[in-house]
């Protein structure tokens, strides 16, 4: 799995799918499979991160962060969900996904949070539950300083459909 982080958002970073398929086709990747327009492909044989980020500068002219996950590592993250209850509502549940492992201070996210968020770190993934909406939570803006490390969020519903594309044949 390869997460782009910032792409396609507010006119920013532009990067038409079809032409990352392509791109990452040509890096040696396989079986290259996109979901909606924010950076999400499924992908066997990748290259190595810096490998991606430099052709995307070097055909785009801005660098993405870029975060590989393994597909055992997505399954992993997806059982390990403090919050499997607020499943009920994907859009609400969030899973931010961190290029290092985070040298959060929780005390501190604990305290960023408001409104009846949640939040729990296990491993390399931050799990968010913002009952009043993502677009409404000011904590967003604040996880990577509090991480220590970049991080990309995607929702459950994403997430769910990521997973869905890693099991089809």
């Amino acid at each position: 799995m390869l997460l782009l982080r910032g792409i396609n958002v507010g006119g920013h970073g532009k990067l038409p799918m079809a032409e990352l398929r392509a791109l990452l086709e040509g890096l040696g990747a396989t079986g290259v499979q996109s979901y909606i327009q924010s950076g999400n492909v499924v992908l066997s044989d990748a290259p190595d991160v810096e490998e991606i980020e430099a052709a995307i500068e070097a055909g785009f002219g801005f660098r993405p962060a870029c975060l590989l996950i393994g597909a055992d590592d997505w399954r992993a993250a997806m059982e390990a969900d403090p919050f499997k209850e607020a499943r009920e509502t994907p859009k609400l549940l969030h899973y931010f996904f961190c290029a290092r492992q985070p040298a959060a201070d929780m005390l501190a996210v604990e305290k960023a949070l408001e409104n009846g968020e949640r939040a729990e770190l296990l491993g390399r993934v931050l799990y968010f539950h913002a009952p009043n909406g993502m677009g409404k939570s000011k904590f967003p803006a604040k996880v990577e300083r509090l991480l220590g490390t970049p991080a990309t969020a995607r929702n459950f519903a994403t997430v769910a459909k990521l997973a869905e594309m890693l099991d089809a044949p």
